[in-house]
């Protein structure tokens, strides 16, 4: 069987063992060590920002965001209803309400005029917004920004899927009170499980690193006035985000130029419509999505499968969860009609034109019968 295409596959710079080893030279294996250091200093050198946390997932990063920001019990949040779960399930955590905002056409991200309209009209005033940028491609966030501060809420990036993408010149993370990004087996760059924490404000950032360390105080002693996590990330994992991202601009730039090959390869077929890309803004096309008019996406799923190519469907919206079957809502149909009509298509950097062709060419195939 040939073999098989995923849809975004670790793809490693030739660097990580290297650095792998040093620390294994050193012993610090631990979440403590020089690559911890060189993994923050790369992030906040590459995207620009003031601060930044290695920790264990995107998700562990969301959750110290809200608990720094006093989000807690019965508060409500914000948050793109068009994401993955693990986008909202630290709002959970917290024991806080999530209200899920719909997505517009013109991005398939969260909706500023959905937003405004709710925050206008809203009895409870919500306390943040958690905004995803979906598939690497950004939110339209200096519009969602400023709404944000006009109504004094506070504004969380989940950039998890979106290292890489900018508006304006200006990195996606680095909008908002907090940015996340994640490092999971299949983003852009890899450390096989890892996510940053990115902050303007250094206050936060060292309340973050202490809660991320089982907020121990400052005493030879283990001593404790509050509960913090076991969330920081380990050294070894650091290192290889340090090789990893000695290749950042070539991982996007190959992530753009597979979106490409596919829009090439697809041009003319009236049904197919891509994600779009606001304009001012450069997306690192993580994942490229489609939506078809008429043909079932299941029958592109089956026939790719055939030939041993992973596609997944659209985010199903967090509104049609039944994990969230009672939560608020401000939806008009669009996530529902994306999630009915799209899909993932394999994007993983190591393939070639060659193989963007063949799985054009079953989608048309598909298309046709």
């Amino acid at each position: 069987m040939k073999k098989r295409l995923f849809l975004s596959a670790p793809h490693m710079s030739g660097n990580e063992l290297k650095y792998i080893e040093k620390v294994f030279e050193s012993n610090y294996i631990a979440p403590l060590g020089e690559y911890v250091n060189k993994f923050e200093e790369n992030i906040k050198s590459y995207t620009g920002t003031s601060n930044a946390l290695a920790v264990s997932s995107g998700t562990a990063a969301l959750h110290l965001a809200l608990r720094i920001l006093g989000i807690g019990q019965g508060d409500d949040v914000l948050a793109s209803t068009f994401t993955f779960i693990g986008s909202v399930n630290a709002i959970l955590y917290q024991g806080a309400n999530p209200v899920f905002i719909d997505s517009n056409e013109t991005s398939w991200n969260l909706s500023p005029k959905l937003l405004q309209e709710y925050l206008e009209s809203c009895d409870k005033k919500p306390k943040a917004l958690i905004v995803t940028h979906l598939y690497g491609m950004s939110a339209d966030i200096e519009e969602i920004a400023k709404i944000c501060k006009t109504h004094g809420i506070y504004l969380i990036e989940d950039a998890a899927e979106s290292l890489g993408a900018t508006f304006n010149g200006k990195h996606t993370g680095t909008f908002g009170d907090f940015g996340i990004y994640s490092f999971n087996g299949n983003k852009i760059l890899t450390t096989s499980g890892g996510g940053m924490l990115v902050t303007p404000n250094q206050a936060w950032r060292d309340k973050a690193l202490f809660y991320a360390t089982q907020a121990k105080e400052p005493f030879l002693h283990y001593e404790h006035t509050e509960y913090g996590y076991n969330y920081r990330m380990s050294n070894v994992l650091a290192a290889i985000g340090v090789g990893q991202m000695e290749v950042i601009e070539e991982r996007v730039a190959k992530k753009r130029q597979i979106f490409e090959w596919y829009r090439e390869c697809l041009d003319g077929i009236d049904e197919i419509s891509f994600m779009p890309e606001l304009p001012n803004s450069r997306g690192n096309r993580w994942l490229t999505a489609l939506t078809f008019e008429k043909t079932n996406y299941m029958d592109v799923v089956n026939a790719l499968e055939k030939i041993n190519v992973e596609s997944r469907p659209l985010w199903k919206p967090m509104h049609l969860q039944p994990l969230f079957k009672d939560a608020k809502a401000i939806a008009d149909g669009t996530s529902e009609r994306l999630f009915e009509k799209g899909l993932c298509v394999a994007s993983s950097t190591t393939m070639t034109r060659d193989d963007v062709q063949m799985i054009c060419d079953t989608i048309k195939q598909t298309i046709k019968e």
